[in-house]
């Protein structure tokens, strides 16, 4: 387990970087031009990863991955969009605890036992979530509760991505990130032909768009090894302490300040790693 932990935990700095890099990337260009591209600079890593790293070809593993990067795309268009018409400081915690909470769940109702240790450890990992995601107040804005409710399917899509992701079977390697890579891209781009966005990223992005999506992709790599030493419903919560990292690079390198209750969060992940790593745990 103790691997699966040192695995996961990785998993969420190198996610929370990438997400830092997309973040500067959409100070740039648009949002369609640095999701398609990003997720187009993943797809061509993990081709490249495919003769290096074991498993065979799995048409089970690839329809897998299809499924889980539809959901995926579909969490992140949802997300955006309640971004765009709630409010911020409740829509974040809520997709991010949504998302961590239904892998756990999920994991429980299958039959995953965690040591009473762990269990609390993924408490406050939810906990932990919560409290990182959480931004400063802002005035209310019309329809905040049709925003929470495509939070929580936002959440939704990005758990069942962890979930779908988890089912493929073991032998496969990376054949289903292949899987949903494709169906993710393709699914993006359809949305932004149809709207009549362009795909074209501003001048000096390209490379930040590039390290954003080749380091999603390296951690969706090593969500999946981390899941073939471990449980779903620890792995999957570690993986989503993700923004304490994102949170940490926009304080040391961008100078952002953080809020009282961002600084106890990433305490709570901290202690949250802790109690999972325990040899009770």
């Amino acid at each position: 387990m103790t691997t699966a932990v040192i695995l996961a935990t990785a998993c969420a700095v190198v996610y929370g970087t990438a997400d830092f890099l997309g973040g500067m990337a959409t100070k740039r260009s648009r949002v369609f031009a640095v999701v398609a591209l990003s997720q187009a600079a993943g797809l061509v890593l993990v081709l490249a990863l495919l003769p290096v790293l074991p498993g065979g070809f799995s048409a089970e593993a690839l329809w897998w991955g299809l499924g889980a990067g539809l959901v995926g795309a579909a969490g992140l268009v949802l997300f955006y969009r309640a971004l765009a018409t709630g409010t911020m400081s409740v829509v974040a915690p809520t997709a991010a605890v949504t998302s961590a909470a239904l892998p756990v769940v999920f994991g429980l109702v299958t039959g995953e036992r965690p040591h009473p240790v762990a269990l609390a450890g993924i408490g406050l990992a939810l906990a932990a979530v919560v409290l990182i995601s959480k931004e400063a107040p802002r005035e209310k804005t019309p329809g905040s509760l049709s925003s929470l409710l495509v939070a929580l399917a936002a959440g939704a899509g990005f758990g069942g991505f962890f979930i779908l992701l988890a089912q493929a079977p073991a032998s496969t390697g990376m054949w289903p990130l292949v899987g949903a890579r494709l169906s993710s891209l393709a699914l993006v781009v359809l949305l932004a032909v149809t709207a009549g966005h362009s795909l074209r990223p501003s001048g000096g992005s390209l490379r930040i768009i590039a390290g954003a999506g080749v380091l999603d992709m390296a951690a969706n790599v090593l969500y999946l090894v981390a899941k073939e030493h471990g449980m779903l419903s620890l792995v999957a919560v570690l993986v989503s302490l993700y923004p304490a990292s994102t949170l940490l690079l926009a304080r040391y390198v961008l100078g952002e300040r953080l809020r009282a209750v961002q600084i106890t969060g990433v305490a709570c992940a901290l202690g949250a790693v802790a109690l999972i790593a325990l040899p009770g745990g």
